[in-house]
């Protein structure tokens, strides 16, 4: 029987939102402390739904590595994925995710973080992934998304256009959060919040 995972990243897979813990990690606790405080009514007016999600981190996004060169960005991605992403892991994650790999399941990660380090992350670990792209231009990080942020609705599109769906007989779909229902909705066995 043919069958494939998707698995959200960010609070599914981690215990906590990869990119807040990036910047954290990137620029130190008192760059990353300023800037929040600086960002503060952006982040506001996100909460409050008044600036969509993905304004708000193109404005985060640019703050903190808008003009850093692609090869600096992608080395502290990289150092990232190896380092400190395995901290903030879901060990229940992880043994059904080993779980599905060993049965012959097609696993995916899709994420609205970055693909920098989720990519990496993926790759280190054999799986696929579907994840936001960064604008790159003249080698540098504009602060910018490259196409829509890999969030929602888009995480359906994303997949769809990658995916024959009919294909699969068993889609196994986990998530967390209101964001992933459109992802998880694709599956035949859905997992909400399954490892907390």
């Amino acid at each position: 029987m043919s069958s494939l995972a998707l698995f959200d990243f960010d609070g599914t897979i981690t215990n906590r939102d990869s990119l807040i813990e990036f910047i954290l990690y990137a620029r130190g606790p008192i760059r990353f402390c300023f800037g929040m405080l600086v960002l503060s009514p952006v982040l506001l007016f996100y909460k409050l739904r008044i600036v969509p999600g993905w304004r708000a981190k193109e404005i985060l996004l640019n703050y903190f590595f808008g003009g850093m060169s692609l090869s600096e960005f992608q080395a502290l991605c990289n150092v990232f994925s190896a380092h400190k992403v395995p901290k903030m892991l879901r060990p229940e994650a992880m043994e059904k995710m080993r779980e599905h790999q060993q049965h012959g399941t097609r696993v995916i990660v899709v994420s609205a973080s970055p693909e920098n380090w989720v990519g990496e992350w993926a790759r280190a670990n054999g799986v696929e992934y579907i994840a936001t792209r960064l604008e790159v231009k003249g080698h540098v990080i504009t602060g910018r998304l490259l196409g829509k942020n890999c969030i929602g609705m888009e995480k359906v599109i994303r997949i769809q256009e990658r995916i024959d769906l009919s294909s699969y007989e068993l889609i196994h779909t986990y998530g967390d959060s209101h964001h992933d229902w459109p992802m998880l909705k694709l599956g035949t066995n859905i997992n909400f919040k399954p490892f907390r």
